[in-house]
């Protein structure tokens, strides 16, 4: 976004409010700006109902391919796991013996190997149950499997990108707690920009960007959604989805496989209350993508990576309640991103949910 030509900018009367006033906000980390409209969210509302998700998801089905015993596309048949469970997916995007493309006849046809391999885990072996209703513990198993699967395909992979779609208005195929790994042969486009970014950053600066910036968040507090001693989760400046969050440790640590075993026991803290307050908000089982980003691996790990920071991204699509959705359409698809909460008032929102899920306010009351 550049400034505006002389003489085109309105000389608008009266003091500014971010909460009232049309602005941009920069995003440092993606080198980009997002319009926030806040006036814009007083509008009604005649659009697209979403349909809410199922409440009676069935605790074991036979069809249902991510259950304990079921059978698989390919055939084969899940074991009784009775905790995480890790397999191959069976339609992967990435496989590893992918042949080269042939060279190009013309620097506008470009084409380049993409080779890796792609994994399915499974958080649990119920069907009723996510993350925000699972134990500590059972939330920590998992914690450890990404870990350890970013660990052992990082070995070889450039990157591995740990990912969640929780929900169907999220493209989740199956209502199983699960997430999905992929290792690819290359840096990926939102990868291959958070790399200079911070680079550039920690060049300019000589601390890494996303520790400068959760030190700056912990002290101004109006972002703030949850913290512990370890982490802390915002709705960052710069947020582009509606209830978007930005979880960051507090200490520098450049990959996942990194964490100690207190941070891995509050990570899997602050993830349950941040899961809760997402239900709490509209009282459903809110849905999401998510992702861990971290220093590049593979052959990166003989480089120095101290320009990163580990960091999760969560975008949820929801805006107004359970079945109004934010679309990225139109303006957002030709010219830049544009919201209409600000992340203020979205962090202050989810800030004053309480911590208690709610479908289990009732037993903790009784």
């Amino acid at each position: 976004m550049e400034p505006s030509p002389a003489g085109e900018e309105g000389g608008g009367g009266g003091s500014f409010r971010a909460s009232e006033h049309q602005h941009a906000r920069y995003n440092p980390l993606r080198d980009d700006w997002v319009l926030v409209s806040a006036h814009r969210v007083k509008r009604p509302w005649q659009g697209q109902l979403e349909k809410p998700p199922p409440e009676d998801v069935p605790r074991w089905d036979p069809n249902n391919p991510l259950c304990p015993g079921a059978t698989r596309a390919n055939g084969e048949v899940n074991p009784q796991y009775k905790g995480t469970f890790v397999f191959p997916n069976d339609f992967p995007a990435l496989q590893p013996d992918a042949p080269e493309p042939g060279d190009s006849d013309h620097p506008l046809f470009r084409a380049a190997a993409a080779r890796g391999v792609c994994k399915v885990m499974c958080f649990h072996p119920w069907s009723d149950l996510t993350l925000p209703l699972m134990s500590l513990a059972e939330i920590r198993a998992v914690i450890d499997a990404w870990a350890k699967l970013a660990a052992e395909l990082g070995a070889s992979y450039p990157w591995v990108q740990i990912f969640e779609n929780k929900g169907a208005m999220m493209g989740c195929s199956n209502p199983h707690p699960h997430c999905q790994v992929w290792a690819s042969s290359f840096l990926p486009n939102e990868a291959r920009l958070e790399d200079r970014t911070q680079r550039q950053h920690l060049s300019q600066r000589g601390v890494p960007m996303l520790l400068e910036y959760a030190e700056q968040e912990a002290q101004r507090k109006e972002r703030l959604v949850v913290e512990n001693a370890d982490w802390l989760v915002v709705v960052p400046y710069w947020a582009t989805w509606p209830y978007q969050t930005l979880l960051l440790p507090r200490r520098h640590v450049c990959r996942l496989q990194d964490l100690r075993e207190g941070e891995r026991d509050s990570l899997a803290s602050i993830m349950q209350r941040l899961l809760i307050k997402y239900d709490n908000l509209f009282e459903v089982s809110f849905p999401y993508s998510m992702g861990w980003h971290g220093a590049p691996t593979g052959p990166y790990l003989e480089q120095d990576c101290g320009h990163w920071q580990l960091h999760a991204h969560y975008y949820p699509p929801l805006l107004r309640s359970a079945t109004v959705r934010k679309f990225m359409v139109g303006y957002e698809m030709l010219a830049q991103a544009q919201r209409d909460l600000t992340p203020e008032q979205a962090a202050e929102r989810l800030r004053s949910l309480p911590e208690v899920h709610y479908k289990r306010r009732g037993k903790e009351t009784s």
